[in-house]
């Protein structure tokens, strides 16, 4: 009878290590990432499991003259619902970051189908993080009002009836690295008999 794996390696504690260390970074060193391993984190978000292996994820990389556009309208967007002062902080901050990834996932008449896309496009979200992450680069994800806007989707080329943004990512080498906690696992786990 073959004996079952041991679940307490040296490789397993790492992981562990990687999925409690990962922090959302929103301060970033300007020091630019190697695009060879951008490239390999989206090869590594793209074996996220995916109901009939539809692969539904999309990437766009913008280029900076994409990103001066989408700050641009986030900072427009910003004026008009806080006003001038908040709007430019908006642009000020955004154009701090040094990476940019933009995930879309397809619609799909079948409601159900769509959703699992969607949860498969989040698992590919997470695997790029991660693997970054490990890489020592810190990523934000966001789906903030911008992501939605019907021009948003005329700058990254992408028809709003064929798919939608499943989140904007910023990466880069963090500046600072907060400090969080989670609540404890028998709190948020139910056994049934």
């Amino acid at each position: 009878m073959k004996k079952a794996p041991s679940y307490e390696t040296r490789e397993l504690r790492e992981f562990a290590e990687v999925l409690h260390g990962r922090r959302t970074i929103d301060q970033f060193l300007q020091t630019p990432i190697p695009d060879g391993l951008v490239y390999e984190a989206i090869e590594a978000a793209t074996w996220a499991p995916n109901h009939y292996v539809s692969e539904p994820w999309r990437f766009i990389l913008p280029g900076k003259e994409t990103v001066r556009r989408i700050i641009d309208l986030s900072a427009e967007i910003v004026t008009a619902a806080k006003g001038t002062e908040l709007g430019e902080h908006k642009r000020r901050t955004w154009s701090e970051k040094p990476g940019w990834l933009i995930v879309t996932c397809p619609h799909c008449d079948d409601a159900l189908r769509e959703r699992e896309d969607y949860a498969a496009c989040c698992t590919a979200v997470q695997n790029f993080m991660l693997y970054m992450w490990k890489a020592g680069v810190g990523s934000k994800w966001t789906t903030g009002p911008v992501t939605r806007d019907a021009r948003f989707f005329d700058i990254i080329g992408v028809n709003p009836e064929a798919a939608f943004v499943v989140g904007m990512l910023w990466f880069g080498y963090p500046k600072v690295t907060p400090t969080q906690s989670r609540t404890a696992v028998n709190d948020v786990v139910t056994e049934l008999p």
